[in-house]
């Protein structure tokens, strides 16, 4: 099984986990997400979690000091190893094919997600690594932690139902290619009649395949 425990300050926009393979493979132990209220580790009664940054200038700034009881307190609940503590931020390291491709071998994952103006930047000095998913600003890390988890979790064994459907064990790379469905023929209101090219439905799988190679457009 592989953990991911998601420091946030709003669990309820993690509802994307409660369907679909998400929730099967929860319900088969494959993968465990854990949502964790950062509120729940500040003292004060009013549950603040930011405060002004020093220097002046505007927005609110997450605090270090919750957020270090938050991953202290998650290292001390799952023995799993290894283990890797990941921050959101703008300025960490770009989300890619190859970066994913270094992270599914840890079994436990500690991921924070950045809000408001930013983070306390001491909390770099006690994570493994920050991560960007694109160069474009968010309310929060809320979704990136979410891309960050989608992606991963597609490399676990017993997740995907059908291992093929990782597109890099059918071509060496990550590539993109277009696919087709039912109706063959499928006619627009404004009368434009959009149609499955016909290799596809040949029954040709040689053929097919060497028409796929064509068309598939690298990624990476």
């Amino acid at each position: 099984m592989v953990r991911f425990d998601i420091i946030t300050l709003f669990p309820e926009a993690f509802s994307y986990f409660n369907s679909s393979l998400f929730k099967k493979a929860q319900k088969n132990r494959i993968i465990k997400i854990n949502l964790v209220n950062l509120r729940d580790f500040v003292d004060n009664k009013f549950k603040i979690t930011d405060d002004y940054p020093y220097g002046g200038g505007p927005g609110m700034v997450l605090k270090i000091e919750p957020i270090y009881k938050a991953i202290e307190s998650l290292k001390k609940k799952s023995k799993l190893k290894p283990k890797i503590i990941i921050l959101t931020d703008l300025r960490g390291k770009k989300f890619n094919y190859t970066l994913i491709k270094k992270l599914i071998f840890y079994k436990h994952f500690i991921i924070i997600c950045g809000h408001y103006e930013g983070v306390d930047e001491r909390v770099k000095e006690i994570v493994d690594l920050s991560i960007n998913i694109g160069p474009y600003i968010l309310t929060g890390g809320e979704l990136p932690a979410m891309i960050i988890v989608d992606a991963i979790s597609r490399y676990i064994p017993g997740f995907l139902k059908n291992p093929l459907s990782l597109e890099d064990k059918r071509l060496p790379g990550l590539y993109s290619m277009p696919v087709y469905t039912r109706p063959a023929i499928f006619k627009t209101k404004e009368g434009k009649i959009l149609k499955v090219p016909k290799i596809l439905l040949s029954g040709n799988h040689k053929e097919i395949n060497n028409w796929r190679m064509k068309k598939a457009k690298k990624i990476f």
